[in-house]
């Protein structure tokens, strides 16, 4: 079960492929692969949230 859930992960990760730089598409695919799926899914959220200009920090 585990692993269909990190699978479909990676593959939902490919979606961002033109959005996000590739080693950040590498640290969180093998986040996932690794077992730490919840810190792969809370990355990308920063990620994304960085990459909109919303958060303050990454100003």
């Amino acid at each position: 079960m585990a692993d269909k859930d990190k699978m479909k992960f990676v593959i939902d990760l490919k979606r961002y492929k033109d959005v996000l730089p590739k080693h950040a598409m590498k640290t969180l695919r093998g986040q996932a692969l690794s077992g730490n799926l919840e810190g792969a899914k809370k990355g990308l959220g920063t990620v994304l949230r960085r990459r909109n200009g919303r958060c303050e920090r990454a100003r």
